[in-house]
């Protein structure tokens, strides 16, 4: 019998729980067009080799693109041509495209949010011109449980991000297949594929409240090693007769 190497290993981890979320949420349908968003990071060049091998499959048939938006005003840097050796390698049509923002036109919004909008601007755009019906990002459980913690604690809102989500404005939905995947375990991979690291990194990633939230998951997980598949499961374990009901501000 074959023996796997540690970076095989935590693939076929990796990839069982890529095809469970694509299947529980029925991520897939057959002649779908995806654009994968990739930034360079770990979570994307993972996504990436996932959605190739997937497209090979004969069904649900589905074909993907990759894109890559660069922000031109801000010192973030990623090694484009690791990303289009890597897009050749795994037989998939990479575009770069570059985009702005600029942090002056909303003091309400932080500088990751106009960031984040802007890029997502620019792939629904390209993904229209390319005739995509879907965007594929690479958003991990640890995003999900974060932006949890982010909402509950900075909005008051219980919300996360959704696996599957159909834009309104845009004939275009967003899927994250790794939303089932341990963050760890993509970094084990990454580690083990060695994956190169950004060439500079984002200058505002250490100003926004996610660091903290990424901390704050790390000490409940210290508390309860179960912590983050619990947290994982309360998102759709809601129990409204043990909540507070909601009240009419006068």
């Amino acid at each position: 019998m074959p023996k796997f190497t540690q970076q095989q290993k935590i693939y076929r981890k990796i990839q069982k729980q890529f095809n469970k979320a694509t299947k529980d949420y029925a991520m897939f349908a057959d002649g779908d067009k995806i654009l994968v968003a990739l930034s360079g990071g770990k979570d994307s060049l993972t996504l990436l080799q996932l959605m190739s091998e997937r497209s090979r499959i004969f069904k649900p048939s589905i074909s993907i693109v990759a894109a890559h938006v660069t922000m031109v005003n801000i010192p973030y840097k990623t090694d484009t041509r690791f990303l289009q050796e890597f897009c050749n390698a795994s037989g998939v049509e990479l575009h770069i495209i570059k985009s702005s923002f600029d942090a002056s036109t909303d003091k309400r919004k932080s500088p990751c949010f106009l960031c984040s909008w802007n890029r997502r601007k620019a792939l629904f755009t390209l993904a229209q011109e390319l005739g995509c019906n879907k965007i594929a990002l690479g958003h991990n459980m640890d995003d999900f449980i974060e932006t949890m913690l982010m909402n509950i604690t900075f909005q008051g809102t219980f919300s996360a991000m959704a696996p599957v989500m159909t834009m309104d404005k845009f004939p275009i939905s967003i899927i994250r297949p790794l939303c089932l995947v341990n963050e760890n375990n993509v970094e084990e991979y990454a580690t083990e594929s060695r994956f190169p690291p950004q060439i500079k990194n984002c200058p505002y990633e250490n100003d926004s409240n996610r660091k903290a939230m990424k901390d704050l998951l790390a000490h409940l997980e210290n508390l309860n090693p179960e912590a983050r598949y619990n947290l994982w499961g309360a998102m759709s374990n809601i129990q409204p007769s043990l909540l507070p009901p909601k009240t009419v501000k006068k």
